[in-house]
């Protein structure tokens, strides 16, 4: 494969219903010398225009629309003018930042996205917001999950948008029914594998969180 994945760790906040916590953020760069494609270009985007060093950026990719994850988008698009991709159920946390201007395109459960010989293909993963996205990378044998998975567990469902049942719903049939090797790469946090969290899934539903 001559595309590689790249890894950008970022730090900001992150604010909903009337809060504001510290969080660090994961920013995934997919491509080669020449092109990328950009997911989640969270909080800094002077670090990650670095990091993309000039490359065409063929497009970037939203996990969800909450702020921690989108802020900085604008600032990386007057950048280097790639598109940016939303799944439309998100719309609303997308306005709450940026009120005027919406995004390019919208994201489709199924839509895939090409760069540097690879394809990413986008699975749609409700539960921690209505349009979480997760895209499979299965060349690599990975899938970057955003908020949808993480290594111990499923995302916050505990705040607006959110609803438990539908996030385990879906990292059930979509993410957990992926190859057990498959490396999962979530929006915070370390890195983990599908064979890793499986086990786990009726001890989740148990806590309920």
């Amino acid at each position: 494969m001559a595309a590689r994945i790249e890894h950008l760790l970022t730090s900001g906040t992150f604010s909903l219903d009337g809060g504001t916590w510290d969080v660090d953020n994961n920013v995934w760069i997919i491509g080669d010398d020449t092109e990328c494609i950009v997911i989640d270009p969270a909080h800094n985007a002077a670090a990650v225009v670095e990091q993309i060093n000039g490359r065409q950026v063929r497009a970037i990719l939203l996990t969800h629309g909450h702020d921690d994850h989108i802020r900085a988008v604008g600032d990386v698009y007057d950048a280097v003018r790639a598109p940016i991709h939303l799944h439309p159920a998100d719309r609303m946390l997308w306005d709450q930042v940026y009120p005027d201007p919406a995004p390019d395109q919208d994201i489709n459960d199924g839509d895939e996205f090409t760069v540097a010989g690879v394809t990413l293909k986008a699975l749609h993963t409700p539960g921690h917001s209505p349009g979480s996205v997760s895209f499979y990378l299965g060349e690599a044998g990975t899938v970057f999950t955003g908020d949808t998975l993480f290594q111990g567990g499923p995302g916050a469902t505990g705040r607006s948008f959110s609803d438990f049942p539908t996030i385990i719903e879906s990292i059930r049939d979509r993410l957990l029914s992926l190859p057990a090797d498959t490396v999962v790469r979530p929006g915070h946090g370390d890195s983990t594998t599908v064979g890793a969290e499986a086990p786990s899934l009726d001890e989740w539903i148990a806590r309920g969180h």
